[in-house]
């Protein structure tokens, strides 16, 4: 490496005149120092042998022209101040590893890997291996919440994929949850249709056909069985679904003569089929990198619906996310045409139009507890709105992003949860707009990102096909396994948390037109968490 860094730091920079024969290159005379980056030599010929290296470069001819060789030496000056600083940096990073090892050797302990030759006697079993962890963890702590933020962690035991959702034909743009039993899951893709499905059973149960256009969010009734969906048909449907959901496997197994009591000899309609297991699903998830499976047989057999109850018409331009307000009696829509409406649920009436935004709005989120709702737009800001009181309904503007506001949500009662296409999600107060309280930074853009209301943990869609889990503090917790063909194979749009579930608490969809149900062992997160 130190031969490396003297190679590097030659200097090549010729100067170059005119001669009646043509073009003559000759060596500068003033030479920079090989010194400056402050690296000992190995040994006296070692650096003899450099420099005479050094002096067989500088004395060779060179076609290049000055101008590209002065820049090329610009570069390697460049490079060589680098390396120096990161140097520098090694080595206060070594006097504070030796002073803390020093600490514990006073204190009569003695880490793996130190020296011994201080006269500290080493400590066998398990309370070396304890010391061990303690320094590692003190270093961990003096680090950065950007460097910390890539640390690897082992999420296999604690995030685990359960079930695949099949049957979209096109990108899935939004997923969703009920709130009411039966638990069953919703997606809105781009190919013009809602899907509902069976949690348990991987199974469609309902489609909804009544939009002309990509259905671009899905949101469910906080206490009936009504679902919210936003088109790219310039309109918002409200329609009433009733589901039946197909017995799971275990139900079969422990039910076996209700069974056949209740399915005449025509039931072979697909509601009845064997549960796959888990790692049977896996393996097949990844048959193509760019493809995604086929549709599954019963997809076709599940009940349709086309006509809503209620049809919102009040927007301009494409509606790209809706949201319900607290008690279900209202409802918020959001849409390119850089308006949101708030319209009442029953009489289909727009209430208050939503203005001030300078480009497309993105999203739209209503508070589950309290009249208030945020919405985001391409502008790079996002919009508290508040309804609390009937007579003044105040708006407050955070800024912070340098890009599209992707999504924003609320968090807990006080705090917003912001993502941006600007790579960072960023955590706020609702009672100070001026700053936000922490900042996620990430490697790629942020799409609609979803709080699990008790463990506060914050799901990050990610564009480069990942999904990351950190805390409101910015302390990343795990990532997603894509790995033995686990996980998404393009874009990830929208993820939902649904904690009541004992199957899947986890859901996320993507443009691979495919929905994935997980298992996260939140508890296990946690206990990490506190060992970091």
């Amino acid at each position: 490496m130190q031969g490396f860094l003297q190679v590097i730091a030659m200097p090549i920079e010729a100067s170059a005149i005119s001669s009646g024969s043509g073009l003559v290159v000759r060596p500068v005379k003033q030479k920079r120092k090989a010194h400056s980056l402050g690296i000992g030599r190995a040994n006296s010929s070692e650096h003899e042998r450099t420099a005479l290296q050094r002096d067989l470069l500088e004395g060779q001819e060179s076609r290049l022209p000055p101008a590209i060789r002065q820049a090329l030496q610009e570069s390697f000056s460049q490079i060589e101040k680098e390396f120096e600083a990161l140097y520098l940096e090694n080595v206060e990073l070594r006097k504070d590893i030796d002073t803390l090892n020093e600490r514990l050797v006073s204190e009569g302990h003695v880490p793996e890997g130190l020296d011994l030759n201080k006269g500290a006697k080493p400590k066998s079993g398990h309370a070396t291996s304890q010391l061990s962890q303690k320094l590692k963890t003190t270093y961990k702590a003096s680090t950065s919440k950007i460097v910390s933020s890539f640390k690897a962690t082992t999420t296999r035991a604690v995030c685990q994929l359960v079930r695949q959702y099949l049957g979209h034909r096109d990108g899935i743009w939004d997923v969703a949850t009920t709130r009411v039993v039966p638990v069953i899951l919703g997606t809105a893709s781009a190919d013009h249709t809602a899907m509902l499905w069976s949690i348990e059973t991987g199974k469609c149960v309902l489609k909804y056909l009544g939009h002309s256009g990509s259905v671009n969010s899905i949101k469910f009734h906080p206490t009936d069985q009504l679902c919210l969906t936003a088109s790219g048909d310039h309109s918002a449907h409200v329609w009433r679904y009733v589901v039946q959901l197909p017995l799971s496997q275990s139900s079969v197994d422990s039910n076996v003569g209700a069974v056949h009591a209740r399915v005449s000899d025509s039931s072979a309609s697909g509601l009845l089929r064997a549960e796959p297991s888990g790692e049977d699903e896996v393996d097949a998830s990844d048959k193509d990198e760019g493809e995604p499976l086929t549709e599954p047989d019963g997809a076709n057999d599940a009940v349709t619906v086309r006509t809503p109850l209620a049809t919102l018409k009040g927007h301009q331009g494409v509606i790209i996310a809706a949201d319900w307000l607290v008690g279900g009696k209202q409802l918020v829509t959001a849409s390119w045409d850089r308006t949101a409406n708030v319209y009442d649920a029953e009489t289909s009436e727009l209430l208050h139009p939503l203005t001030g935004h300078d480009q497309e709005l993105t999203h739209c989120c209503a508070h589950p507890a309290q009249r208030l709702v945020v919405t985001a737009s391409r502008d790079t800001t996002f919009r508290l709105w508040d309804f609390r009181d009937p007579t003044i309904h105040s708006v407050n503007v955070f800024q912070g992003h340098t890009d599209t506001v992707t999504s924003a949500v609320f968090a807990s009662s006080e705090n917003v949860v912001s993502g941006s296409d600007d790579r960072t999600v960023k955590v706020w107060d609702l009672k100070n707009m001026r700053s936000p309280i922490a900042t996620i930074r990430t490697d790629s853009a942020v799409n609609r990102i979803c709080v699990s209301p008790t463990h506060k943990i914050i799901a990050l869609p990610h564009d480069n096909r990942h999904v990351r889990l950190f805390d409101l503090s910015g302390v990343r917790l795990a990532r997603l396994p894509r790995s033995n063909r686990q996980g998404h194979r393009r874009m990830v749009c929208s993820t939902v948390w649904s904690e009541e579930n004992g199957a899947c608490n986890l859901f996320t969809c993507g443009f691979d037109r495919q929905a994935l149900g997980w298992n996260i062992n939140t508890t296990a997160l946690m206990q990490e968490k506190k060992v970091q």
